[in-house]
């Protein structure tokens, strides 16, 4: 069996951060939180606005701040933070819309978010989470070929020192801003291996995030797994389509379970790699009625079977690919029920670094189909076994597509 991978995925005490770049990932408190911060995002955009109130409104609103604020400076039994104020007042105003996918993101937070879907950054390469307590940070594991791989770092390790500088109960964050740096600059990572203390010098370097694992299957089913929707996805999917036409495919099974989405403009691309040109893939609508379409544009079309594997955390983008799939009866769905997130945002950054993110429209299947809240129904129900030894979903969908190819 052929494999090549790109994802190398670590979860340990709930809490992964990749050296270099801490996830604003979104936390899972049910599906919901799960997706609270992802999602379908257009491209950011900075634009000019006006927005009108009256002028009864705004000083009302002027006065009552200010007061409020007195009344805090002056009666808080303790010393008052106004950066912070600030900030929780602008995330409160975006937050009482009342949608879960509106939010505010401060500079740091921004930055990260963006990080993330950028899918790059400048670092070592190297999975760390908190040990056995938040007084010590453990390597999880490293990415193959990275930085940290090559110099040595291994799953295990307990980092003691950054640079020469003890990080023992230092936060998470704080020991990844550490390591973050430029590429071709050197930090000094200290390890404690065995008992041992290793100091482990690694040059910097531009790391991709791998959203993308894939490989031969028994019977030369192609198999590729995709965590995200990110700006790099649509090359390691490419790359991955074509090693695997090499190695001889007879069929594809796509694996969206657990995918909460990412860029629309990159799931439109790789939508384009399955469907014959000049077919609709998503179409929007904002609170005003304007539509937009997007339609297949290459000339590319997969011609041979196809099932598009999901579960009730495929969502947004991974839906809009399960939807057109489906619609257009390219494949077979197989699985659970999908999220159902029917909605588009769109980031827009403030003059200061920050942005907020805000649901600008709802988006329908092909066929005119709005998900949101319902999720898209599979051709073929397979519940997940949590008691089986194996993936039983994934032993499903072999089965059902090695019928595919046969007939």
């Amino acid at each position: 069996m052929k494999k090549q991978r790109y994802f190398y995925a670590g979860i340990t005490v709930g809490v992964v951060v990749i050296l270099a770049l801490q996830f604003v990932f979104i936390g899972v408190t049910g599906a919901k939180n799960f997706l609270s911060n992802f999602g379908v995002i257009e491209e950011t955009v900075n634009i000019e606005r006006e927005v009108e109130f009256s002028n009864s409104e705004y000083e009302n609103f002027e006065v009552k701040v200010k007061d409020v604020l007195e009344h805090l400076d002056t009666y808080y039994y303790e010393g008052v933070d106004t950066d912070a104020l600030y900030e929780e007042a602008i995330r409160g105003i975006v937050a009482s819309v009342g949608d879960p996918y509106t939010s505010y993101f401060t500079t740091l937070e921004y930055e990260s978010f963006l990080e993330k879907m950028h899918g790059s950054y400048e670092g070592i390469g190297v999975v760390v989470s908190y040990g056995e307590s938040e007084d010590e940070v453990i390597v999880v594991a490293p990415f193959k070929d990275s930085p940290g791989e090559k110099a040595g770092m291994k799953p295990g390790d307990r980092i003691v020192a950054v640079d020469n500088v003890d990080i023992i109960g230092m936060s998470l964050d704080k020991v990844v801003e550490r390591i973050k740096g430029e590429k071709s600059t050197e930090v000094i990572i200290t390890v404690v291996r065995e008992e041992e203390r290793i100091d482990i010098s690694i040059i910097r370097d531009v790391i991709e995030i791998p959203t993308i694992e894939y490989e031969l299957k028994e019977g030369d089913i192609g198999y590729i797994l995709m965590s995200g929707f990110d700006l790099i996805t649509e090359d390691q999917f490419k790359n991955a389509l074509k090693e695997l036409e090499k190695d001889g495919q007879k069929g594809l099974i796509i694996d969206l379970r657990n995918n909460p989405g990412g860029y629309l403009h990159i799931v439109h691309a790789i939508v384009d790699e399955l469907i014959e040109k000049g077919n609709l893939v998503v179409y929007t609508e904002d609170k005003h009625g304007n539509r937009e379409e997007l339609f297949t544009e290459s000339r590319n079309s997969f011609d041979k079977p196809l099932v598009i594997l999901v579960n009730g955390n495929s969502a947004s983008a991974s839906e809009i690919l399960a939807g057109a799939v489906k619609d257009h009866e390219k494949g077979v769905i197989v699985g659970e029920t999908t999220f159902g997130k029917g909605l588009v945002q769109r980031t827009f950054d403030l003059d200061d670094g920050s942005a907020i993110k805000v649901t600008v429209s709802r988006y329908y299947t092909p066929d005119g189909y709005y998900i949101h809240g319902i999720g898209i129904e599979p051709d073929i129900v397979i519940p997940y076994d949590s008691e089986s030894e194996t993936d039983n979903q994934l032993d499903e969908a072999i089965k059902i597509i090695t019928e595919m190819i046969n007939e």
